[in-house]
C-alpha cells in the first residue's frame, strides 16, 4: 500500500543505479563452463531464478514480475535453458545472438541496443555477446516466483567436470569449495532426451515474430498526454489497453506484465499522475527526473527505479537529448494513468 508521504530515503531505496549493481559470477550451474565463466548475473527486483546463495537481491518487494540483468564480455555465452514463466530481454548495450534448441540447432537471431525479445516458455534458448564490447541486457521474468531453470543436457555434463552439483531445490553445490550435498537432499537429475522432446521447438523465423526492433518503435507511438506534450509511448509486450489508449504490442499474449518504451523530448514533462500498479523504469538513454512532493531523483542510462503504487509523480526530461525509458507495468490489464492534483 502506498504511503501518504514518501521520504527521500524511502524512494532512494527503490532506485538501483547501474554503477552500483552487485553482480554474481556463480549464479548458475554453467558458471565454470569454458566460454561462460565470465558472465555476470543480477537480480534487481525479486528473487529471479539464480541457483547460488551468493546472488544479491537488490529490491525484494513483490511486483508480480522480476527484473534482472546480464552483463557479458565479447564471446561470452549463457548456456541453453528454458523457463516456466515469460522471459523478456531489452538490449541496453552490445550486440547479442539468441540461439534456440538444446544444442543451438534450431536457429538464431541477433539484436542490438533498444531491441526487445520475448521468448515463450518451454523453449530452449541461450544468448551470446557477439559484439566487440561488454554488453548488458535487462531481463523481465513473469511471476513473483519464476520457478527453476531447465538446462540442456550438455550443461549438466560440463558442470560435473567442474565440480558443480544442482539440487532439486534449485540450490547449487560447489564441491571445489569444500561444499557437499546436504544429508537427505535430492540431486537434480540431468535433463533427458524425453524431457527435451516435451519442450517446444521454434525456428529462427518463428522467433523473429517475438522481436521488436528499436527502429520500429517510432512508427507505433501513442501520445497519452496529448501530441503537443512531447511524450510518446510505444507498445511492445502485452495486449491492448483501453484506459491508456494503447494498442496491443507485437508480443501481445499474456505475460502478467506490459512492456512499453516511453520517449520524452528535451524539456518535456508529464502532468502529475499516479498508477494503480507497480511501474518500473529502465533508463535506456538520457536523463529522466522523477519528481514527487518531498523531492526528486535523477536517473541515467542503466538505472532502474520502481515507483510506488498510487504515488503521484511527474516525469521530466532534464537533458539535451530525448530520454528513452523502457517501462514495465504489472498485470495483463494495467488500469491506466490517473491525473492527480494532490502531492504524494
Amino acid at each position: 500500500m502506498s504511503q501518504v508521504n514518501w521520504s527521500d530515503q524511502a524512494l532512494r531505496a527503490r532506485l538501483v543505479r547501474y554503477a552500483e549493481l552487485e553482480p554474481c559470477t556463480s549464479a548458475f550451474i554453467d558458471t565454470r563452463t569454458p566460454g561462460s565463466k565470465e558472465k555476470e548475473n543480477f537480480t534487481i527486483i525479486g528473487p529471479g531464478v539464480a541457483e547460488s546463495p551468493d546472488q544479491h537481491v537488490h529490491i525484494d518487494i513483490p511486483h508480480g514480475f522480476n527484473i534482472g540483468g546480464a552483463r557479458q564480455p565479447p564471446g561470452c555465452v549463457n548456456s541453453q535453458h528454458s523457463h516456466e514463466t515469460a522471459e523478456v530481454f531489452v538490449v541496453h548495450s552490445g550486440r547479442w545472438a539468441f540461439t534456440l534448441g538444446p544444442d543451438c540447432e534450431d536457429g538464431s537471431i541477433e539484436l542490438g541496443p533498444g531491441d526487445t525479445i520475448s521468448i515463450p516458455i518451454h523453449v530452449f534458448r541461450g544468448f551470446t555477446n557477439v559484439g566487440d564490447d561488454t554488453g548488458f541486457l535487462f531481463a523481465v521474468l513473469g511471476g513473483d516466483d519464476p520457478g527453476h531453470v531447465t538446462w540442456a543436457p550438455y550443461v549438466f555434463e560440463k558442470a560435473r567436470d567442474h565440480g558443480l552439483v544442482l539440487l532439486k531445490s534449485g540450490r547449487l553445490i560447489d564441491t571445489t569449495r569444500g561444499e557437499s550435498v546436504p544429508e537427505g537432499a535430492e540431486i537434480m537429475p540431468a535433463t533427458t532426451a524425453d524431457d527435451v522432446a516435451r519442450l517446444r521447438k521454434m525456428t529462427g523465423e518463428e522467433i523473429a515474430e517475438c522481436v521488436v526492433r528499436e527502429q520500429q518503435l517510432a512508427h507505433r507511438e501513442v501520445f497519452p498526454f496529448g501530441e503537443g506534450a512531447g511524450i510518446a509511448e510505444s507498445p511492445i509486450v502485452g495486449g491492448g489497453n483501453e484506459p491508456d489508449g494503447m494498442p496491443a504490442g507485437q508480443m501481445g499474449w499474456s505475460h502478467g506484465f506490459h512492456v512499453r518504451r516511453q520517449r520524452l523530448e528535451p524539456g518535456a514533462a508529464t502532468p502529475r499522475f499516479l498508477r494503480r500498479e507497480e511501474e518500473v523504469l529502465m533508463v535506456q538513454q538520457g536523463e529522466l527526473v522523477l519528481e514527487w512532493s518531498n523531492g526528486q531523483l535523477s536517473l541515467g542510462p542503466g538505472d532502474v527505479m520502481t515507483v510506488p503504487v498510487d504515488m503521484p509523480r511527474i516525469y521530466r526530461n532534464a537533458g539535451q537529448e530525448p530520454a528513452l525509458v523502457y517501462v514495465v507495468r504489472g498485470s495483463d490489464e494495467p488500469s491506466g494513468f490517473v491525473r492527480s492534483e494532490r502531492a504524494a
